[in-house]
């Protein structure tokens, strides 16, 4: 018998191509997507991507879909806590892994096991320390396409929000941007691929523009404002 995992679940690329691998290598068995959902605005955390939007991958993906609904802005002790139980949940289900998509990020990464340690669950990383250059056109040569819903104006101006990832748009990506974002410099929302049964429709929408506060620290100098692009996509 498998061991059985949940998978954490972003609706973007990375999650897509960690997915494709685990299915592939056939180690575990998948019992449910979890995604982090902003509870007032029912959108994935980050990615700006409507819940409607969400259920319709779970449902071409084949897999029962948990939301995990967060106040708009935890704190850490809130998050923590709620994860907390949540792991809990799936440990009494059985579940004894949990996989997720990240690649690079060793304090990320490091967060994430301690969290999992509590509940006494595994965490599996399937594209750890694998070149995100490489990655990302595995992930294009393997078929899958994916839409930028979120940039990070610290590192790409708003034209690159709504753009399709192709070749060119990862030509066009600055010397100092990751070609997967890993450090958050976008993310994506993956609408088809070898893993889904039907392409996922939707409508590209209006480009947003949101302001978040910067972390308060000892200079009044270094406070400010994190400045986001989201866009908007509409389920049809």
């Amino acid at each position: 018998m498998k061991p059985k995992a949940v998978f954490n679940w972003s609706s973007g690329k990375d999650s897509a191509l960690a997915l494709y691998k685990i299915l592939q290598e056939e180690k575990f068995e998948i019992t449910s997507l979890l995604t982090s959902i902003n509870k007032e605005f029912q959108r994935i955390s980050m990615h700006g991507v409507h819940v409607s939007l969400l259920e319709k991958q779970a449902e071409s993906l084949g897999f029962p879909l948990i939301k995990l609904e967060l106040p708009k802005e935890p704190s850490m002790e809130e998050y923590r806590n709620i994860m907390e139980s949540t792991m809990n949940d799936f440990k009494q289900q059985g579940v004894t892994h949990s996989v997720f998509g990240d690649i690079f990020l060793e304090d990320l990464r490091k967060y994430r096991e301690d969290q999992l340690a509590a509940a006494g669950i595994q965490g599996v990383f399937p594209l750890w320390k694998k070149d995100t250059k490489n990655l990302i056109e595995e992930f294009m040569d393997l078929g899958f396409k994916t839409i930028v819903t979120c940039i990070n104006e610290t590192y790409l101006d708003k034209s690159f929000a709504g753009r399709v990832i192709d070749k060119q748009f990862i030509e066009d990506l600055p010397e100092n941007v990751d070609p997967c974002g890993e450090n958050g410099e976008f993310h994506t929302f993956t609408f088809d691929g070898p893993i889904f049964k039907d392409p996922i429709g939707f409508e590209v929408g209006e480009i947003v523009k949101k302001t978040y506060p910067k972390p308060k620290s000892g200079s009044d100098e270094e406070n400010g404002e994190y400045v986001f692009w989201f866009c908007d996509l509409k389920a049809n």
